[in-house]
């Protein structure tokens, strides 16, 4: 008798987020899921990983902790600590309020959670919802489930996750799934220049994207066009063409 493989649920929302217990339920049927998560917002934390203090985590409920860290901690303590003498099967990052396509990965907390169970050898996933309102989690969660499937039964390429980014629209309104590239946006005005009460001034970083470069194929073109968008991220980043430059100046 094969035992249940376990399932490592983390995100950046923080551990109470609708979207990590939509997917954690949807998970449960594939195995045993341990959901370990910042508890609080930790949106745009890339793969910041905590050096300068010590971690706590909070066992908050059965197989439910939190961390206050980033989502990097999150997976590196569940892998190193929590569940050490186990062996983890799957980690699924998500479902994240909002879009993670074209450049946004570079800053994601959610990827970033990945990125740190694929540097660690566990086949890993990062989902998305791509809604600013209406979040349709039900419908992502379930797509996460037959994407987790599949990953569990064929496992993954050495050094590459999946980037799944879901179109916060209706059932009946998507499209098909797309395999993608990475996209490229064109930002606008990514910092906003205001003064409080007391005359002094503060900042906020990211305004509103303006539009995307017209690539074909990309997880930005997919989503617009109401498509599910699955782009392989593979953690070898390399410019080998550039490689082949360098060797050809004088050094």
């Amino acid at each position: 008798m094969h035992s249940s493989p376990i399932i490592l649920v983390c995100n950046d929302d923080g551990v109470r987020s609708e979207g990590i217990v939509a997917l954690a339920d949807a998970l449960r049927e594939l195995g045993t899921v341990y959901v370990v998560a910042p508890d609080r917002e930790r949106s745009a934390a890339s793969h910041a990983l905590t050096l300068a203090h010590p971690l706590r985590i909070e066992k908050i409920g059965t197989r439910l902790y939190s961390v206050d860290g980033t989502p990097t901690d999150c997976v590196n303590l569940a892998v190193n600590g929590i569940l050490k003498n186990r062996k983890v099967a799957l980690v699924a990052s998500g479902i994240n309020k909002g879009a993670n396509l074209g450049d946004d990965i570079t800053y994601s907390g959610t990827v970033s959670a990945a990125m740190e169970g694929t540097l660690l050898g566990i086949p890993s996933i990062a989902v998305s919802l791509a809604s600013r309102n209406h979040f349709r989690f039900e419908e992502a969660a379930g797509f996460s489930l037959r994407v987790a499937r599949k990953v569990l039964r064929k496992g993954l390429p050495r050094d590459t996750l999946l980037n799944v980014n879901i179109p916060g629209v209706p059932h009946e309104e998507m499209r098909e799934v797309r395999i993608t590239r990475q996209g490229k946006r064109i930002y606008g005005d990514s910092i906003v220049g205001k003064r409080d009460p007391r005359g002094r001034k503060y900042y906020w970083i990211g305004g509103d994207n303006l539009s995307r470069e017209d690539i074909p194929g990309s997880d930005l073109e997919a989503i617009e066009q109401n498509c599910i968008s699955v782009t392989p991220i593979h953690m070898d980043m390399t410019s080998y063409a550039s490689m082949r430059l360098l060797r050809g100046w004088k050094w």
